[in-house]
């Protein structure tokens, strides 16, 4: 069967043990799907939510990986490891002793904005080199690591036993779960490593609406049709679903097409449309660095910003196959 040019976010819930890109592999061969990419990676041996993009989402990834996420993290005491999780080799061992007595107040240090140094077996890019490859090649000294500012906005305390400790975190873009829990191991004494961690929740993405791999090929092996591939297209997610932080602009079809051509669209004729009722702009305009959604007949055209001069410029749009489908709406 052919590859099909679908475009929307499947919301995977990874399972434990396999990279985020042999999920991505799984995913798009179960959709039949031409284009495909994931966001946000999750380590092997992280579960959870993993968004993978199909066809023109990939384009649009970007601009919700801004959003906030939400996991919730085991951390074992006594050891710490290269990698900061149970499959890294052991650092050091240290007694546990009463650590544990003293965690609501260690975890109450690392709320709000903190500084972290992401583990050297991490895709951060230091000379353009993952850090990871680094660290496989023995060269950890000859990098410097860069320091990251990230924000912890809630830790909760969810259960703890004498040597291990479980968390729920909602945190800023950029932040390493592995590095938290290997630092709260550090200010308790003992050292700590990540033995499970799940992603949850992704800002602008619907809570509790994930698919196992294995729910989806049930779902694709129920059909008679082969052909028919409605039962999965409905588990998609819509894009400007996911950009809903973003203002949404509208104009008319006039507009439109030489928008999705990459020509600027003039203040002037932007006016016009919006005396006329065939325009809505948000009041004030955004900022020059802030992004809009721009939609015409209720199809989603793309992401687009206004400049210093009120240009509404185009900054990633929809492929050309959407001129004719708004021209259809």
């Amino acid at each position: 069967m052919a590859k099909r040019n679908i475009s929307g976010i499947f919301l995977l819930d990874k399972p434990e043990g396999i990279t985020s890109s042999t999920a991505l592999v799984r995913t798009r061969a179960i959709f039949k799907a031409q284009k495909g990419g994931h966001t946000g990676a999750l380590d092997p041996l992280a579960s959870g939510l993993l968004p993978v993009c199909l066809g023109e989402a990939a384009k649009f990834s970007s601009f919700f990986l801004e959003g906030k996420k939400r996991y919730v993290a085991e951390g074992t005491l006594g050891r710490s490891t290269t990698t900061c999780d149970r499959e890294g080799e052991t650092v050091v061992e240290r007694p546990v002793g009463d650590a544990m007595t003293h965690i609501a107040e260690v975890l109450e240090q690392f709320r709000g904005p903190i500084v972290q140094v992401p583990p050297i077996y991490s895709a951060v890019k230091v000379n353009g080199k993952p850090l990871y490859k680094y660290a496989r090649q023995g060269r950890e000294s000859e990098v410097e690591i860069p320091k990251r500012e990230v924000e912890i906005f809630e830790l909760k305390l969810l259960e703890q036993t004498d040597t291990t400790f479980k968390i729920e975190v909602y945190c800023s873009k950029g932040t390493y779960i592995r590095t938290l829990v290997s630092d709260i191991g550090e200010a308790l004494g003992c050292g700590a490593y990540v033995s499970h961690l799940r992603r949850i929740a992704v800002e602008g993405l619907p809570e509790g609406k994930m698919t196992t791999l294995e729910q989806l090929q049930q779902l694709a092996d129920q059909r008679t049709d082969r052909s028919d591939f409605s039962t999965l297209d409905a588990l998609l997610i819509p894009l400007e679903q996911a950009l809903n932080n973003l203002p949404v602009v509208t104009i008319p079809q006039s507009l439109a097409e030489p928008l999705c051509h990459g020509m600027r669209v003039k203040p002037t004729d932007l006016l016009a449309a919006t005396k006329a009722g065939t325009a809505t702009v948000p009041t004030p305009l955004p900022a020059v660095t802030e992004m809009v959604q721009v939609h015409c007949d209720q199809v989603f055209l793309g992401v687009c910003h206004f400049d210093e001069q009120g240009f509404l410029r185009p900054q990633r749009m929809m492929g050309p196959e959407i001129i004719e489908r708004f021209q259809k709406s």
